[in-house]
């Protein structure tokens, strides 16, 4: 039996389904799986709940994306985060803040032809220009803004809280947890998946799904399936606002200063940046974050939010992205192999899908297809078919 810290003395020897991985992810897959009464669920995770890169997200909350599934399965998330109490039965930590997404001066058509398509799907999103920003955000720097979007609706969540929430409510519906249980293998025979092999003892079951971020790569590689995931190191800054600052305004991406940010609570600041670094190992990157990098960010953004310059660091996070060549996540089963699936590669921008993600997961594993959003684009074997995913009017930064 489980004991209360999700630690368990005995693997079983079978499940109905495996799920690998008890962060945001994981922990939504098996709590949309569990709602369906799919027999016995197992999650193991070679750490803790949400230690991987959910405990270090941003966990910016937005519904403006350039690809039409990435704002569906963002407007089924977010209307998951805003009912969170009814979902998962805990109050939760969404805060709604407003988020606004400023692009480069030469891509302002590009803005507005996204934004048509977002309200189209349903999304509550207007265009607002320079003054309208201003009023909004007296405290930022907003002359070269031609036109900017604003989602009135959006803000920012707590990743270790969506990801232990999902969990706990997933094993109060009988799901197992397995924490410091390490996948070490697939075992595949015929065409398809039979076992995982752990360091605690090997686990049979029909279908397995891996949702181990940065941990996925090396151990698909070992039934000759390379999924290009690559890790890309990231540093974001938390800020003490300085003292003529206003608490609590908007999440932004900011394209200009290749810098997102948002407030922190009431009386802190959040900068984090576009770009980071490769390759990188997801069990050994620096846990501190370096000063001279979290300057040179924060100076990025300053000329955002000049006011930033007067306020005190207080610390650094650090956190690895799972990228893939397009940026975007790979969602289903694996070609050749039935029964096992991956949901990986989200790219730096999963915690504001992961309620969706687990739905859209939990309808293609039980149906063949996801019902809720075509989740097609996504395929694992996208890449060797040469078909990345490709917006119709994407930004130069997306």
């Amino acid at each position: 039996m489980n004991s209360a810290n999700g630690h368990s003395t005995v693997l079983p020897k079978t499940a109905d389904i495996v799920i690998l991985g008890a962060g945001v992810m994981g922990a939504s897959i098996a709590f949309h799986l569990a709602k369906r009464k799919v027999g016995r669920i197992v999650v193991i995770d070679k750490d803790h709940v949400a230690r991987g890169g959910s405990g270090r997200s941003s966990a910016l909350v937005r519904m403006h994306y350039s690809f039409a599934p990435e704002v569906e399965m963002a407007l089924i998330s977010l209307r998951m985060f805003q009912n969170w109490q009814e979902v998962v039965g805990q109050p939760g930590d969404f805060r709604k803040t407003g988020f606004v997404r400023i692009v480069h001066p030469n891509e302002t058509a590009r803005l507005k032809l996204n934004v048509e398509m977002q309200r189209q799907l349903g999304a509550n999103v207007d265009l607002i220009d320079r003054h309208q920003l201003q009023e909004l955000e007296p405290d930022w720097n907003v002359d070269e803004v031609e036109l900017a979007a604003y989602e009135a609706d959006s803000g920012y969540g707590d990743g270790a809280g969506v990801a232990g929430d999902f969990l706990g409510a997933a094993r109060e519906m009988g799901v197992g947890y397995f924490s410091r249980t390490q996948a070490t293998a697939f075992g595949v025979e015929a065409g398809s998946v039979r076992t995982v092999v752990t360091d605690q003892g090997t686990i049979s079951a029909p279908i397995v799904i891996s949702a181990m971020g940065p941990w996925t790569r090396p151990l698909f590689q070992q039934i000759g399936c390379d999924l290009p995931i690559e890790c890309e190191y990231h540093q974001v800054a938390i800020l003490r606002n300085a003292p003529e600052m206003k608490g609590g305004g908007c999440a932004c991406i900011d394209s200009v200063t290749a810098t997102y940010f948002r407030s922190d609570a009431h009386d802190k600041f959040l900068v984090g940046d576009f770009y980071g670094k490769r390759p990188v190992d997801p069990d050994n990157f620096p846990q501190r974050a370096s000063d001279d990098s979290l300057e040179e960010i924060i100076e990025r953004a300053c000329r955002r939010v000049p006011k930033l310059e007067g306020a005190e660091v207080m610390r650094g996070v650090t956190g690895v992205y799972d990228m893939t060549p397009d940026s975007r996540p790979l969602l289903g089963q694996i070609p050749e192999i039935r029964g096992l699936y991956v949901c990986a590669g989200f790219s730096g921008m999963g915690f504001k899908i992961s309620p969706a993600i687990g739905l859209v997961m939990s309808e293609l594993v039980l149906e063949g297809k996801s019902r809720s959003v075509d989740i097609t684009a996504f395929r694992p074997s996208r890449f060797a078919e040469n078909q990345p995913i490709k917006a119709e009017y994407e930004y130069v930064d997306d």
